[in-house]
């Protein structure tokens, strides 16, 4: 599973803690990020990621474009809602993206766990699937 990794600043040290804590399932997986919060996820575990360039860049953007040709499987996303954001139309993009595509998308810690969990007991096996009958029909 191909999956996304986003943080606010307010929130990129939970979600560093959150990949440490799930480093060995994610070890399993091809993983993305934006900029800063890749390489803080790769300076604190051993997991190596993909990393775009920041949200406010257009990293956010980036993953958009995964999610928009069906090329990412679940997006991790820790929002700082308290904070305003200058790229808030951005961010309302990717997150209607994901929506559009059916993209399992957390946005707070407890919602990453369960999708994690059910990642691990194959719950979104379903994701493959859809890869699958795409390259049917390529």
């Amino acid at each position: 599973m191909k999956i996304a990794f986003i943080a606010h600043d307010g929130k990129k040290a939970d979600l560093v803690n959150f990949a440490k804590a799930y480093e060995s399932i994610l070890s399993k997986h091809e993983l993305y990020s934006t900029g800063t919060t890749g390489t803080r996820i790769m300076e604190q575990t051993k997991l190596q990621l993909h990393r775009f360039k920041s949200g406010p860049l257009g990293g956010d953007q980036e993953i958009g474009a995964l999610i928009a040709k069906n090329l990412m499987d679940i997006v991790i996303f820790f929002r700082d809602p308290l904070t305003p954001q200058p790229h808030e139309p951005d961010i309302l993009a990717l997150l209607r993206l994901c929506d559009v595509y059916s993209i399992p998308l957390a946005t707070n810690m407890g919602t990453a766990e369960i999708l994690i969990h059910g990642l691990e007991r194959g719950d979104l096996n379903w994701r493959t699937l859809i890869h699958e009958k795409e390259n049917e029909n390529k």
